[in-house]
């Protein structure tokens, strides 16, 4: 089958301007790329007044969890709707991979975000993973080895230093999923039981990434100038010791550390980004290789305890209810929200479980005045509610302004770090996140158009190593996005749906028609791409 494109306006990947031309796709390739192709083709679609660029990479993607699905579609529509062709998966420590065949804790894979639920089966590494997805979903995807997930697979979630013989095998797990393909490794400090692991631990495990010239990603032990994570709530911001220990982990080396989702969460927080962007500088300039990624929002997803020591959340309903209990819970929440500039008016619920959706799409301190109580016992009971794994959305994360100034970034990348919930008020991030960085540079507040585009396709090709992918050159991948500049720069985002994304091809298949999705080739376009 020869498809040909002409007279789109072609954004390669590589940052250059764009220029008119046409597309010649034969099979699952790219034939030819001219400002006039004369060859015959069995398909010509005019793109006349359409810009077309490589299909968009997913920096920071959790699919790797949703394609093995029995129906993995549902949770990839939105993604190609908003352009998407291929997802780097894996990330937060939490990937599916990373872990032996005769795991003991198979059950804390996941670190309670994700699980075996409605899957195909259980994959523990980069080749039986594989077998069951390559060709057999709907996008294509390079996946991470979560350090969690490895870490979980000999010690579950205990909270001390590995014995030797774990870490080995910890280590082990890694660096043969590096062998078979896996795109890095992730860290994911935040979650159980990557926020067990001393400084020491975490240097061996970049010393693997080193070994293999592949990145480590990093969701850091904080995103916050207040957090769970340290116990001093005065002094250095948390973020920022977080940010201390990743130059501790990667000084003296050549590492390829993508610094995962920059964000600030609360107000007070936000202080600190002119510091972060600094420390990212002179690493570089020390000679480590530095990335940090966005999503285009201020706000982001998280747990209901996200505020809740855990010392709290261990105690029995009878402990809990002790007043000297509650009094101490109280003075350090009111410290950390005054510390935070973060507040209960700023958690929005997103699910606590079947029977309580009218809580959904209300913030914490709504509800309270709805059930006539204080804005903490309204917190706390919908905590319990929800048997502590309830889902909201808070915010802020960042400000217009942040995100404006780091898509100008040249060592920053895009991606949405966005799943689709089966319950609930969904991250808004799967709709619309990469029309709105294109919308950004149209209106003048984002980068340049050609550096737009680089940065959802060449630039995270390059940086996660993916073979043939991400630009619009002969001989690559048919994985191709048709926009319209016109209608994303006229709509209005945050609506729920996507906007301005006019065909999507996924190795030279036309996935994505002027909204219709074509559901049978869906089910076999993808490949699994290893590194």
């Amino acid at each position: 089958m020869r498809t040909l494109l002409k007279n789109g306006k072609i954004y390669d990947g590589t940052g250059n301007e764009a220029f008119t031309g046409d597309i010649l796709i034969e099979g699952d390739k790219i034939v030819k790329v001219a400002p006039t192709v004369a060859d015959g083709a069995d398909r010509i679609i005019d793109l006349t007044g359409k810009s077309v660029s490589s299909g968009f990479i997913d920096g920071h993607s959790h699919n790797d969890w949703f394609a093995i699905k029995n129906d993995a579609l549902p949770y990839f529509d939105p993604f190609i709707r908003q352009g998407m062709t291929t997802f780097i998966a894996g990330n937060c420590g939490i990937s599916e991979i990373g872990f032996d065949k005769d795991c003991e804790y198979k059950d804390k894979i996941g670190g309670g975000l994700f699980g075996f639920r409605n899957t195909k089966g259980e994959y523990g590494d980069i080749d039986s993973y594989a077998d069951a997805t390559d060709r057999k979903m709907p996008c294509n995807m390079a996946v991470l080895v979560g350090h969690c997930s490895a870490r979980a697979a000999v010690s579950g979630y205990s909270n001390r230093k590995l014995t030797p013989d774990e870490e080995t095998r910890m280590l082990s797990i890694i660096e043969e999923n590096l062998k078979q393909g896996a795109a890095g490794v992730s860290l994911g400090l935040m979650y159980e039981p990557g926020l067990y692991s001393d400084t020491e631990e975490l240097k061996k495990v970049a010393a693997l990434c080193l070994k293999y010239d592949k990145p480590l990603t990093v969701h850091p032990r904080a995103n916050s100038a207040v957090s769970m994570a340290y116990p001093e709530l005065l002094g250095r911001s948390h973020l920022l010791r977080a940010v201390d220990e990743l130059v501790e982990i990667a000084k003296g080396t050549k590492l390829k550390l993508q610094y995962s989702h920059a964000i600030f969460v609360g107000k007070r927080s936000l202080k600190d980004k002119d510091e972060f962007v600094r420390i990212m500088a002179d690493l570089r300039k020390a000679g480590v290789d530095a990335m940090f990624d966005i999503y285009n929002e201020c706000l982001g997803v998280s747990v209901i305890t996200v505020i809740l020591p855990t010392w709290y959340q261990g105690m029995s309903k009878e402990e809990r209810k002790k007043p000297l209990n509650r009094l101490k819970l109280s003075a350090l929440i009111k410290a950390s929200s005054l510390l935070l500039g973060f507040g209960f008016n700023d958690i929005e619920i997103a699910y606590i479980g079947p029977g309580h959706e009218k809580y959904e799409g209300k913030t914490v301190h709504r509800i309270a005045k709805e059930e006539g109580m204080s804005d903490l016992n309204a917190y706390l009971m919908l905590c319990e509610k929800s048997n502590f794994c309830g889902r909201v959305n808070m915010g802020p994360y960042s400000t217009p302004a942040i995100i404006s100034e780091f898509e100008k970034n040249e060592h920053c990348l895009y991606m949405t770090d966005g799943w689709v919930e089966e319950h609930g008020i969904q991250n808004p991030v799967i709709y619309d996140c990469y029309p709105k960085f294109i919308r950004d540079s149209l209106l003048g507040t984002g980068c340049s158009m050609p550096m737009t585009v680089r940065k959802m396709t060449g630039a995270i090709a390059d940086r996660f190593a993916l073979c043939d992918r991400g630009y619009l050159k002969e001989g690559y991948f048919a994985d191709i996005t048709v926009f319209d500049e016109s209608a994303i720069k006229a709509a209005t985002p945050d609506q729920g749906r996507p906007f301005g994304i006019d065909k999507v091809f996924v190795n030279g298949e036309l996935v994505l028609d002027d909204g219709r999705l074509d559901t049978d080739a869906l089910k076999s376009t993808g490949r699994l791409l290893k590194v």
